[in-house]
């Protein structure tokens, strides 16, 4: 007996393709290291130090005993800070920050460890690790989940909602029922079909006549 297999949920080869997500993680880690070369490029001239990639890709700059290492992990921080907005604007789902922050910071470790031949061994490099990871993901899935619920408008501001609810109002306390087609007392009404309006008027009573 041959079994049946389920057909594919509707979008799911769309929701994550592969060549999208390589694609992101390449963009993302693009923009992360090259607002850290220009941040620290620039941090480096202001403070009369001679710039070189060791700041960059090197565990070995990062030292707690000395200022440079910790300006660097100060450059590195407002680094991820930015890294936060780049995650909003090309992932901008809420879910996927985790996935993409972990990522970014794996690959980052990867990179080191080839460029310094050896697995990172200070710990203000660890500790600076987990505290990015930490604070793009966390600011990354409250700024998605806040652009995901976001009201959606229809047809123009949002202003003109209230306008048209204050109108309803005011035509329900004159009397006017427009869903009804006819007005309470004397008034103008509209029928359903809008085919236009209406009047009502009193009655002149019938005057009698003598035989």
């Amino acid at each position: 007996m041959v079994r049946r297999r389920r057909p594919p949920r509707p979008g799911a080869l769309t929701e994550l393709p592969p060549l999208k997500i390589l694609s992101q993680i390449f963009i993302l880690q693009a923009i992360w290291y090259l607002v850290a070369t220009g941040l620290i490029l620039f941090t480096a001239l202001v403070a009369g130090r001679h710039f070189s990639f060791d700041m960059v890709l090197s565990w070995q700059s990062l030292r707690g005993d000395t200022t440079v290492g910790w300006m660097l992990g100060l450059v590195w921080l407002l680094n991820s800070f930015i890294g936060v907005l780049s995650i909003l604007f090309f992932v901008s789902r809420s879910k996927l920050v985790p996935d993409f922050a972990i990522t970014l910071h794996f690959i980052h470790l990867v990179i080191t460890s080839l460029y310094s031949h050896s697995i990172p061994r200070n710990w203000l490099w660890w500790a600076l690790q987990v505290a990015s990871a930490g604070m793009m993901t966390s600011l990354g899935v409250w700024s998605c989940q806040w652009r995901e619920l976001r009201p959606i408008t229809f047809g123009g501001s949002s202003a003109v909602q209230p306008a048209s609810n204050n109108a309803v109002e005011a035509s329900a306390e004159q009397g006017g029922d427009e869903e009804q087609g006819y007005g309470r007392g004397r008034g103008r009404g509209r029928g359903r079909d809008g085919a236009g309006n209406y009047e009502m008027v009193g009655m002149k009573p019938e005057t009698e006549t003598g035989s």
